[in-house]
């Protein structure tokens, strides 16, 4: 497929860029916070300015650092972004004024052989005439006045991206992609009838704790540092989606697209503290109802601690299929402990995911990663299984004959009829002359059974219990 025409924001920390982004594209996807350097990764998203749609680039501002550095890295994700751009968008201060990081960004520029606009945000006010005036320095043409917060000047923005679109269709005789025919997260809607389709994006979001190589993962997938990574623990802070196309013998017709998550890593909730560290982790949690798989990732040096469990429970309560991958296998350990330790930790606190499938993999050197995706389709398709009623009743009298329902109060149980209600996850509904009498422990007994049964193993299943009504009961 050719991408589309492609926007890339830049300009120092602190500018507005995440909340120009954000109004773009139409919802807030990029975390915006008062705090300079909040965003670290690029971010796409599909914009819309009026009748124009495009593709739109989020990226961190220039900030000095050693080579090697945290602020190396996140420059040369913001160089990369400017590389790959049809147009940038360099954004200003209006209200502060030209600084030192302007005049950086705008030598960058002048390198780059890419159209740029030249904006002040902030400018809603007449504090910002000075700081407009100033931008002429520059040299990057006349600049626009904008206000991201409230939405003003984007008519001469359009103007802009308008001409530069029409000069791009033209040089390119209509070599881009409308990105309205793109699919998007904000029609997306988990419990919504389904029916497999290979050519859709299957949706897959990497969560684990900090430092557990969910970003490095990625980008071995991918073959490209497409995501920051580092040893500092915290370096992904907003929950970003990258599209890849997944080619293998054991993919859909030899090739599905996959669009990856990679989330923030999850500490413990005591420990998280700081507003922007809370941003970021409701960010990734929000990122897991958007997926249809979770891979849990799960550092192999202190696997399955208390954390791991949790996010584990909350995959289950979300409904999403589960594969456990555990990183770090080519560091040395104790590989026999480890797997013990791991199979006692999914017997213990896992029950409701049993035969949930572990990858051991090192991202770093991609060794077992070839495992995972295969994994993931796997999950994906006994998530979406269907059964039908006939196969659902014979089953249902098995059970019962083989272990009735406990009587309630001296009055038998009986179980009439089953029937599947939904799929994403398998949700069946039972019904009983005395629903509410049916213990707890029988619907596991029902659970454990239908996943031995009809190889429903590592996805959570819903088993509702409702009273049939009595046709004499009016009478």
């Amino acid at each position: 497929m050719i991408a589309p025409f492609v926007l890339a924001i830049v300009g120092r920390p602190n500018v507005g860029k995440s909340t120009l982004f954000n109004r773009l594209v139409g919802r807030k996807l990029a975390l915006v916070d008062d705090q300079p350097g909040v965003t670290r990764d690029r971010r796409f998203g599909d914009a819309r300015l009026g009748d124009l749609r495009f593709q739109i680039v989020d990226t961190a501002g220039f900030e000095e650092g050693k080579t090697g550095s945290l602020e190396a890295r996140m420059r040369a994700q913001t160089e990369a972004a400017i590389g790959e751009a049809d147009m940038v968008l360099m954004l200003t201060d209006a209200r502060v004024g030209l600084l030192p990081e302007d005049e950086l960004f705008a030598r960058l520029l002048h390198k780059a052989d890419v159209p740029v606009i030249l904006a002040g945000n902030k400018s809603e006010s007449k504090a910002a005439e000075t700081g407009l005036n100033e931008m002429y320095s520059l040299g990057l043409g006349e600049p626009i006045a904008l206000s991201a917060e409230h939405g003003h000047g984007t008519d001469d923005l359009y103007t802009k991206v308008r001409d530069a679109m029409d000069a791009h269709a033209e040089a390119h005789k209509g070599d881009y992609v409308d990105a309205e025919d793109e699919d998007e997260d904000a029609d997306f809607d988990p419990d919504m009838p389904f029916e497999d389709d290979p050519d859709k994006p299957l949706r897959v979001a990497i969560l684990g704790r900090p430092n557990a190589g969910k970003s490095t993962l990625i980008n071995y997938i991918l073959g490209q540092d497409r995501l920051l990574t580092g040893p500092e623990a915290g370096v992904t802070r907003d929950s970003i989606s990258v599209n890849w196309t997944w080619e293998s013998d054991q993919a859909p017709n030899g090739a599905r697209p996959i669009t990856l998550w990679d989330t923030a890593g999850v500490r413990r909730k005591s420990r998280v503290t700081e507003k922007l560290e809370k941003l970021s982790v409701a960010d990734g949690l929000r990122a897991v109802k958007f997926a249809e798989v979770v891979v849990l990732l799960v550092d192999a040096t202190t696997p399955f601690d208390k954390q791991d469990i949790q996010l584990a429970d909350l995959i289950e309560r979300e409904g999403r299929a589960l594969v456990v991958g555990i990183n770090k296998w080519d560091l040395k350990l104790d590989r026999k402990e480890v797997r013990q330790t791991i199979n006692d930790a999914l017997l213990r606190t896992m029950p409701r995911l049993r035969g949930v499938p572990v990858i051991m993999m090192s991202a770093q050197t991609g060794k077992g990663v070839e495992q995972l995706m295969p994994a993931v389709q796997k999950q994906y398709e006994i998530w979406n299984a269907r059964i039908g009623t006939a196969k659902l009743n014979k089953w249902l009298g098995d059970v019962i004959d083989r272990h009735p329902p406990p009587a309630d109060k001296g009055r038998p149980v009986r179980l009439r009829y089953i029937t599947q209600a939904k799929a994403r996850p398998p949700t069946f509904v039972t019904f009983s002359s005395r629903g509410h009498a049916v213990p707890e422990s029988y619907q596991r007994y029902l659970a454990n059974s239908l996943r031995d049964t009809f190889s429903l193993d590592g996805v959570p299943l819903r088993i509702f219990v409702r009273k049939g009504k009595n046709p004499y009961e009016d009478r």
